[in-house]
């Protein structure tokens, strides 16, 4: 029951409701500083919740028990759902469009089949590579499925429109290697805080909260960064002070025992990711028009909980591989291996037309 609850229910709820966020901003915010300032605001307050949640949930876990925990997160989108009640829905629903029921279950098994894939290459190497080719097979099958649907002259799941704009794509490749180097890198440190270093979940969140504050910084500057620098140049950026805090905290906690030891890498690393996150999001949302808004929102978040699965499943294989010594470290050397792979495809990714706001005088 608890996996169904939290891993399955949990995740599809989560995959709903960050979509209508994205539509919202792209249509409620039409130029590039004040969709950045907006993209910047909601990255923020991620920031803040990704912090907030294992020190509310070590406190309530220690003072009640876990199950008292996850009734505070209902309570929570209780309160969600009331107040989405005073928004106006800028595209009203058409009950008349049909919903693609096999395309979502062909799509939904291959990423499910990659993502196990990956995680068995410690245990059975030809179990893995089994499961990696039938999810390849099965990813195949969906499109070949939604392309037939397509030519048919029926509602897919997901139309082969969106795969045209090489702009697009190169933004959401950036956006899953940057939600690959997030997650990944969350699991690796709190893994060795936690089974290394002994401390607990409530510990291991305040060490975390430099990340957060890079995070917070970096996305409440997004407004002045967009007006000043080009989306790319900042996605570039972003990969640069990601990489070189990973190369930081390495040094450091090689160095220093101390819980101190983590902060100055943590926060470079927030500082990176929350610079790119928010154009990532900003220059694939504004390459399509509003009647596709919810189709690329959809898609976009796809791609970005993916690349969490993958670096959570990376990372995770690395240091279940048997290595004796430094195993943690090699995951991390491995995740900065990736963001030096999303280096190249800056020069790429070319802003989108529209119109932007000049710097205030």
């Amino acid at each position: 029951m608890l996996i169904l609850g939290n891993s399955i229910l949990e995740g599809v709820g989560t995959a709903l409701l960050i979509p209508p966020v994205y539509i919202l901003t792209t249509l409620l915010f039409t130029d590039t500083a004040s969709r950045a300032r907006a993209f910047g605001a909601i990255m923020a307050m991620g920031g803040i919740g990704a912090a907030a949640g294992p020190l509310i949930g070590g406190l309530i876990t220690s003072a009640i028990s876990w199950r008292a925990a996850f009734v505070f997160q209902a309570l929570v989108i209780v309160v969600i759902a009331v107040l989405s009640r005073k928004i106006d829905d800028p595209l009203p629903p058409d009950p008349a469009r049909s919903f693609d029921t096999v395309g979502a279950v062909l799509s939904a098994a291959g990423l499910v089949l990659l993502v196990t894939g990956i995680l068995a290459v410690d245990d059975n190497g030809w179990l893995a590579l089994g499961l990696l080719l039938a999810g390849a097979l099965v990813l195949v099958g969906f499109f070949a499925w939604v392309r037939g649907r397509e030519r048919a002259g029926r509602e897919a799941l997901l139309s082969t429109d969106l795969f045209r704009n090489r702009t697009s794509n190169l933004g959401l490749v950036t956006q899953n290697t940057q939600w690959l180097m997030l997650m990944g890198v969350s699991f690796t440190v709190a893994a060795y805080l936690q089974v290394v270093r002994g401390y607990d979940a409530i510990e291991t969140g305040v060490i975390f909260t430099a990340a957060t504050l890079g995070i917070l910084a970096s996305s409440l500057a997004a407004e002045k960064l967009a007006r000043r620098r080009a989306q790319r140049t900042l996605i570039m950026a972003g990969f640069v002070v990601t990489i070189a805090g990973i190369a930081v905290l390495l040094a450091l906690v090689a160095w220093k025992s101390g819980a101190w030891a983590f902060a100055p890498g943590l926060l470079l690393i927030g500082l990176g990711l929350g610079l790119m996150l928010t154009p990532s999001v900003n220059v694939v949302q504004s390459c399509f028009p509003e009647t596709q808004q919810g189709e690329i929102s959809g898609l976009s978040r796809s791609i970005s909980n993916l690349g969490s699965s993958l670096g959570t499943a990376i990372a995770g294989t690395i240091l279940v591989s048997g290595l004796s010594k430094g195993a943690y470290a090699a995951a991390m050397a491995a995740l900065a291996v990736v963001g030096l792979g999303g280096l190249p495809l800056r020069p790429c990714c070319r802003e989108p037309a529209g119109p932007r706001l000049p710097e205030p005088g």
